[in-house]
């Protein structure tokens, strides 16, 4: 489980295709010692596994499945990408219930500087976009945000200037795809509604 509170910006070091997956080493500020070989700690918001580490680097395979279902099948040597370990009991809470199970990709449509901040609206894809509330929580690329508006398939979300400097949040632009992972309490509620 994580929070949505990113806590380190790494850079892709290397991707390789392997015999079973796709391997990609990460360049990351962690202290890896403290980092176990099966920890898991969420990529951009998916929760990918370390299976090897370095001083300043660790290794994640990801499935054919993960790279058809989040943005990335995309990733390239230089990469720049949120990462968050995972919560411990006892931690600060300050995000959202976060799982690390990216459940669509979404498309930026307009980033606009409002104030200090930018106001981003982003496409969900359907049948996606009937969790989304307003006031409600969403993970965008492993970031927690609050749900400003929502029309429709288009949701809007207001960055303040820190999470615009210290998450890749602020490279988006239009056309970028983006991993969403909806509110947990919203998928539940929903699939209870559904079958009572």
């Amino acid at each position: 489980m994580f929070t949505g509170i990113v806590t380190d910006v790494g850079r892709v070091r290397s991707v390789r295709d392997t015999n079973r997956d796709r391997r990609f080493e990460i360049e990351t500020a962690f202290d890896l010692a403290t980092v176990d070989i099966g920890a898991s700690i969420s990529h951009a918001g998916c929760c990918l596994t370390v299976v090897e580490k370095g001083v300043d680097w660790f290794a994640v395979e990801v499935s054919g499945e993960t790279l058809g279902l989040t943005t990335l099948d995309a990733w390239k040597e230089g990469r720049r990408i949120n990462l968050e370990r995972a919560a411990r009991v006892g931690d600060e809470l300050g995000g959202h219930i976060v799982s690390g199970h990216v459940d669509g990709i979404g498309e930026v449509l307009s980033v606009e500087s409002e104030g200090g901040s930018h106001r981003v609206r982003i496409r969900a894809p359907r049948p996606l976009h009937r969790f989304i509330a307003p006031k409600g929580s969403i993970t965008v690329e492993g970031v927690s945000l609050t749900v400003n508006e929502v029309e429709d398939d288009v949701f809007g979300v207001n960055l303040i200037p820190h999470t615009w400097d210290v998450t890749t949040l602020g490279e988006l632009k239009p056309g970028s795809r983006v991993n969403l992972e909806i509110d947990m309490l919203a998928r539940y509620l929903a699939r209870f509604q559904e079958t009572a």
